[in-house]
């Protein structure tokens, strides 16, 4: 038995105010209790924890991750970082390997909700000599359905992860057999599907920000007709030359887009996305480290918990992924990483739940770390610390398919807490206060997780 006392509870971000002096009792991985210390009676032998001047809030959920090839590294970084559950979109044997092995508890690591491998259309964006898992490339309906009854029939991946460059005829096969099969979806809304038709179809989450801005343009079918234009070269057996190019296409169309950006067909969009239940992960860190090169820092005290190998590359593979830019581009992507922000306070506004994802994978990411930096994003971006909370605690447990166990904290849902050292509320930048954290019930108080995190940053120098 586990009992915190004297805490001041955010047991529910966004939903309910901060409790003061409250008691939260623990056993066998569950909270057992809350109430108020007073109130609360601390069974004999109990472990008790005074919490006087600490607020603790619920594990922490990073909605978009891509941890292959890092996992040894990212595991213990995600709960020793308050982030207790990680919806992984790229499946792999090594992601689902380091999942059952943290569940037996073998090791320190998250809850990981796995995706599939990405289902693309021909040719993927990813040519196979960078991807962590072979694309499944569909050509036709037939192929989608059939990539839909694999997966399902695998069983091993908890939702089919869509991709960029399905057609529409084939994405709407692979959603209708989807639903056959009982399998949810999400990933990238392709470039050839209206965002509020793959709402329609029941995309159960819609990640970034690039489908947003075509369907909020006046100029919507112009732009549209620019975008079926771009086209990959399948002989091209490089992925960062593929996504070079098409980045470098994309450009100027999202540009046009955010240029004709119009309001009222913005709330109907949104309007409609908020009905549906879309959810939408904004990824504005992601989107930041691609426009915003000119503001990357050349070093940052987390960079340790990472080999030097793999941080020392970051600046060269964005130059591969992004290519060179002239000053007028340079301006052109400043603007549309200010127009992101303008989307994300719309969709707020307008009640489309929105999920704290990372993109955890891409360069200038550290595991558990970037969550953080993304609940400032969302703070800028317009919604208050309660919602930038509420998106990577409730909203992102109901997404998940877990709103009655994660997200929030009370009796019968899972023991993932995390103790802050001053109020969230007051300021975002709060959450980086990590002080203790309860995963699946086990305490690792300050101590060991200072001695945890040093055990990764000596690994991190060893590799």
């Amino acid at each position: 038995m586990l009992a915190l006392t004297h805490a001041t509870l955010i047991a529910a971000p966004g939903s309910r105010p901060a409790e003061p002096d409250r008691t939260v009792l623990i056993r066998d991985g569950r909270v057992l209790a809350v109430g108020r210390t007073a109130d609360t009676a601390v069974p004999d032998g109990a472990r008790t924890v005074d919490l006087t001047g600490k607020y603790v809030i619920p594990g922490l959920i990073d909605a978009h991750t891509h941890s292959s090839g890092l996992t040894a590294f990212a595991s213990p970084l995600y709960p020793l970082t308050g982030v207790t559950t990680v919806r992984e979109m790229w499946g792999t044997s090594e992601i689902r390997a380091w999942r059952d092995r943290a569940e037996r508890g073998d090791v320190l690591g998250p809850r990981w909700v796995v995706a599939s491998t990405f289902v693309d259309g021909t040719p993927s964006l990813w040519a196979g000599d960078l991807a962590p898992a072979p694309v499944l490339e569909v050509d036709t309906e037939a192929e989608a359905r059939d990539a839909v009854r694999r997966i399902a029939a695998d069983g091993s991946a908890d939702f089919i992860k869509v991709y960029s460059r399905l057609t529409r005829r084939t994405y709407l096969a692979l959603a209708a057999e989807a639903r056959r099969q009982g399998i949810p979806y999400a990933g990238h809304c392709p470039d050839d599907v209206p965002v509020t038709e793959a709402s329609n179809a029941g995309q159960h989450t819609v990640e970034h920000l690039n489908p947003l801005l075509l369907s909020t343009s006046g100029h919507e079918e112009e732009i549209r007709r620019a975008l079926a234009a771009v086209r990959i070269d399948p002989a091209d057996p490089s992925s960062a030359s593929r996504f070079r190019s098409y980045f470098l296409r994309l450009l100027p169309v999202e540009s046009a887009a955010a240029r004709s950006y119009d309001p009222v067909r913005t709330r109907r969009v949104f309007d409609h996305l908020a009905r549906n239940g879309t959810y939408v992960t904004p990824t504005l860190g992601m989107h930041h480290t691609f426009e915003r090169q000119d503001a990357l820092p050349d070093r940052r005290e987390e960079w340790k918990y990472l080999p030097a190998w793999y941080t020392s590359a970051w600046r060269q593979q964005l130059t591969e992924l992004t290519g060179t830019r002239t000053p007028e581009e340079t301006a052109r992507v400043r603007e549309l990483s200010d127009h992101r922000q303008r989307l994300v306070d719309a969709l707020h506004t307008q009640g489309v739940p929105l999920l704290a994802g990372t993109d955890t994978g891409t360069p200038y990411m550290v595991p558990g770390f970037s969550l953080h930096a993304e609940l400032r994003h969302l703070v800028a971006a317009g919604l208050s610390p309660a919602h930038a909370l509420r998106a990577a605690t409730v909203q992102a447990a109901a997404a998940l398919g877990q709103g009655s166990v994660l997200g929030a904290i009370a009796p019968g849902r899972a023991a993932d807490l995390v103790v802050l050292g001053a109020d969230p509320l007051a300021d975002i930048a709060n959450t980086r206060r990590v002080e203790a954290v309860v995963t699946r019930g086990r305490l690792i108080d300050k101590d060991e997780r200072e001695r945890l995190l040093e055990a990764v940053a000596r690994a991190a120098a060893a590799a």
